[in-house]
């Protein structure tokens, strides 16, 4: 069964493979990784599970795993077995070309609230390299 939590997720098509982080939590799913966004709805049944997802590209320059599109409705299909589920999707913008996928479930996570600002990034809470002597 597909547990509310946050899992890291690996996704790939024939175009390209990517990484990232999704939330699932009463019903929703939300997630980013490098160059996009992801948000939508799910529904559990058993071991198995679907998805409708819109995924928003946030940085430029940078291809998806579908290419260079800026928007698209993913629809996911896939099966949860403990804390391993794979799925498959497509996006109507590019018919035939499939979406395979692995969420594997964080224990350790706490999934943030959709509504949550993300942090921003702060270069000075880094570790700090030791310094060499010359």
């Amino acid at each position: 069964m597909l547990k509310d939590g946050t899992y890291s997720a690996w996704f790939k098509t024939p175009a390209g493979q990517g990484t990232g982080i999704v939330h699932v939590a009463d019903g929703r799913i939300w997630g980013r990784d490098g160059v996009m966004t992801y948000e939508g709805s799910c529904e559990v049944d058993g071991d198995r599970f679907t998805a409708v997802v819109i995924t928003r590209k946030h940085t430029g320059g940078l291809p998806t795993v579908f290419g260079d599109d800026q928007e698209l409705e993913l629809k996911l299909q896939g099966t949860c077995t403990g804390k391993i589920a794979t799925y498959t999707g497509t996006a109507e913008q590019f018919p035939g070309l499939l979406l395979e996928g692995t969420l594997i479930y964080n224990e350790q996570a706490r999934a943030p609230e959709a509504s949550e600002p993300i942090p921003a990034f702060d270069p000075h809470k880094l570790p700090k390299l030791p310094t060499r002597g010359r």
